[in-house]
């Protein structure tokens, strides 16, 4: 596999400060890395692609994380990139590199399911606006990973691929809803995936998995010939699009090729994107909090809170100048509780699909909406409070540059134990358990996730780094500054 090379030691392809101990060079190495030795001929596509499609292999049977594999057509991609490359034509910044993609995302020839039986055989004839963008700066797509149906519950299950597994403890739960890029980019069967977020679906399987993701701000990446794309209802307006890697440099290296407008999803703004590698942490002023104070039900576990003081003081000892206050806006979150279209969102992505049998969780929310229908004066009322919410948080953040939060308030649960985390959760909060991340997709600010502790049972434990509108390059500061500091994605047992 290393023929270039003569010997494994000869590859210095992971981030220098890694303390993984690395069984595979190629396949526990950064997008990044692998991307500069390609370019610089120090190894071949082909022997990366290779290399991934072994790992996943290897591990998928246990995972079921990939649920669509292209290796043909990867393989021959990865042939074109050499030989582009011996040529002297480089495609872009991830030429030759190798990529999964979240199946709520159209790729142009390949099945894409978004987890519903609708869709079981449905090839989409052109590929999501940022699915092209990634294959244009040179990505390989190797195939596409589990999600939920429709990608709305935060356990990655569905009827017509099933569970996926964490890798951590094949009992637990990756997550959800980009549950499946999480659980294969942990388990070193690739080193890049793009997922999507409308309510932490990539934040809380980052966290659940310890690797790094992204949600940018809400308007930087177009979602079309995404599932809920910018046409979905109300919850577009949620929704965006990001990355999820196991070091936070592929996060910076991808986010820059997927952002923009590509004229046809309105709600993007043609912003600037500045340079997380011009940032002095020592200007920075943050506020924390290691407990919401909404969820009742779920205060978070000792090492979560413990976790967050971590990297608090890893970041005050940088300079970072922290203090200790929770947004006073989140007492108001019940405000917000109850809206809803009765059902017409949901209804209108089953219509697209045809669908006629729903997941029980999907079928649970579908009912709950419909029986929960608003008056056009009172959903007014609830968009009136949504707004009033997102003004005082805006107010609060006008002090800070970063909030540092947990992610969840628990490490990855045991498969099939949403439902009753759920139940217990609306009863005694009103709320679904995902308020850490939830509030973030409200304000539309950007947030990442990184690992950063380790719980009694050995999962994985995040944190959620927060920035202002449009200040993505704060938040990749600090998240690599505390992956250096807190050690990062580490190999799990698999």
């Amino acid at each position: 596999m290393l023929s270039l090379l003569g010997s494994a030691a000869a590859l210095p392809l992971a981030p220098a400060w890694s303390p993984v101990s690395f069984r595979d060079p190629l396949i526990h190495s950064s997008a990044s890395s692998l991307a500069k030795a390609i370019r610089a001929k120090r190894v071949s596509s082909i022997e990366v692609v290779r290399a991934y499609l072994d790992r996943i292999e290897e591990v998928n049977s246990k995972l079921n994380a990939v649920v669509q594999l292209v290796s043909n057509r990867a393989l021959e991609e990865a042939r074109q990139a050499d030989a582009d490359l011996a040529r002297g034509a480089i495609r872009g910044p991830l030429h030759g590199v190798p990529m999964t993609l979240k199946d709520s995302l159209d790729t142009a020839g390949v099945i894409s399911t978004a987890g519903t039986l609708g869709r079981r055989n449905y090839i989409p004839p052109s590929d999501a606006t940022v699915v092209a963008r990634m294959r244009d700066a040179g990505a390989i797509l190797l195939g596409k990973t589990n999600t939920p149906e429709f990608t709305h519950w935060g356990d990655t299950d569905n009827l017509v691929y099933g569970q996926t597994s964490n890798p951590y403890d094949l009992s637990r739960s990756p997550g959800g809803s980009s549950g499946g890029a999480a659980a294969i980019v942990a388990a070193a069967g690739s080193p890049l995936d793009l997922g999507s977020d409308t309510g932490g679906s990539i934040r809380w399987p980052s966290h659940f998995c310890g690797v790094a993701g992204l949600k940018p701000t809400n308007g930087r990446v177009p979602r079309t010939g995404h599932f809920i794309s910018f046409d979905a209802g109300l919850a577009s307006h949620a929704t965006t699009i990001g990355p999820i890697a196991r070091y936070v440099e592929d996060l910076t290296l991808t986010l820059p090729i997927i952002s923009g407008a590509d004229g046809k999803d309105p709600d993007v703004v043609p912003m600037p994107l500045y340079d997380p590698a011009a940032i002095d942490l020592r200007q920075l002023r943050a506020a924390y909090y290691t407990e919401d104070g909404v969820l009742s039900s779920f205060p978070p576990t000792p090492e979560t809170k413990a976790t967050v003081t971590r990297a608090v003081e890893a970041l005050s000892e940088m300079g970072v100048k922290i203090e200790e206050r929770r947004p006073e806006a989140l007492d108001r979150l019940r405000d917000l509780s109850g809206y809803s279209d009765g059902g017409a969102s949901l209804a209108r992505s089953i219509g697209k699909t045809d669908t006629k049998q729903l997941s029980n969780p999907i079928q649970r929310i579908y009912d709950g909406a419909r029986n929960s229908k608003l008056s056009l004066r009172d959903a007014n009322e609830k968009l009136i409070a949504r707004q009033k919410f997102r003004g005082e948080m805006f107010r609060f953040m006008e002090h800070y540059d970063l909030i540092v939060c947990p992610v969840a308030p628990f490490p990855a649960f045991a498969q099939g134990a949403l439902d009753e985390m759920v139940v217990k959760s609306l009863s005694v909060d009103g709320f679904v358990p995902d308020t850490y991340t939830s509030v973030f997709n409200v304000t539309g600010w950007p947030a990442a996730v990184v690992r950063g502790g380790t719980s009694p049972e050995g999962l994985p434990i995040g944190i959620q780094i927060v920035g202002r509108p449009w200040r993505e390059d704060t938040v990749l500061a600090s998240a690599q500054f505390l992956e250096k500091e807190l050690g990062g994605w580490q190999p799990p047992p698999i």
